[in-house]
């Protein structure tokens, strides 16, 4: 007597017969209650044989073996996570240059980004949160050719304080003939540390906290001045 003999089941209110969905996992739990009802409806007359109730049990064994593999799995995956991170450890007291533009705010404090001018320009800034709506733009005006950190203070274009949490910023620059001026959101200098934000690690470079999501183009040994 297998499984499938069972056939659809009917709900109290009305003769529509509910089929499962084919593509649906069949969990241990389900499995086991499903076996259970089985027992209880079978025919006292014709009852389940001996072969048939093993084999059934024995899938079930193989299904909680399967879960079992599955929690391993996702143990070492787990375990690889933590291995990686922990090669962050690596970059402390190097000095790094990175590709970065994302502002922290954490208790209403802003970790400022910041960014590199090519040539004098007139710029806009526009902050944007991690579902990539815009929260502020920001309007430095013209700047000469050098770096500068975004100036904003944590609050969104009505004036109300934003959210904590990771946000993103986009510069844009143009010169005296509306051309625009390459813009670099570069961060460097060396890392004093390493620290974990909202499930993320970031690397400490001064005041500035670096996200490792961003793209690492150079490391280098930090030199000792005198």
């Amino acid at each position: 007597m297998s499984i499938a003999a069972l056939g659809p089941t009917y709900n109290n209110t009305d003769e529509t017969p509910r089929y499962a969905n084919p593509k649906d996992a069949l969990g241990r739990d389900q499995f086991l209650r499903l076996l259970v009802a089985q027992l209880q409806h079978q025919d006292p007359l014709n009852p389940m044989e001996g072969t048939d109730f093993t084999a059934q049990l024995a899938q079930f064994s193989s299904l909680e073996q399967l879960f079992g593999v599955n929690e391993s799995l996702t143990g070492i995956q787990e375990a690889l996570s933590v291995q990686e991170n922990g090669d962050l450890l690596d970059f402390i007291g190097k000095t790094v240059k990175a590709e970065d533009n994302t502002i922290l705010v954490k208790d209403g404090s802003v970790v400022s980004g910041s960014y590199t001018l090519e040539d004098r320009a007139d710029v806009t800034v526009v902050v944007y949160d991690s579902d990539g709506y815009e929260v502020r733009t920001l309007y430095p005006g013209w700047q000469d050719a050098g770096e500068y950190d975004v100036d904003w203070d944590g609050r969104n274009n009505s004036g109300e304080i934003a959210e904590d949490g990771t946000y993103t910023f986009e510069v844009s620059a143009k010169d005296d003939a509306d051309h625009y001026v390459t813009v670099n959101t570069y961060v460097s200098g060396e890392v004093t540390g390493v620290t974990y934000e909202y499930g993320l690690p970031y690397l400490m470079i001064g005041d500035k906290l670096v996200s490792t999501n961003q793209t690492i183009i150079e490391v280098t040994k930090t030199v000792a001045t005198e």
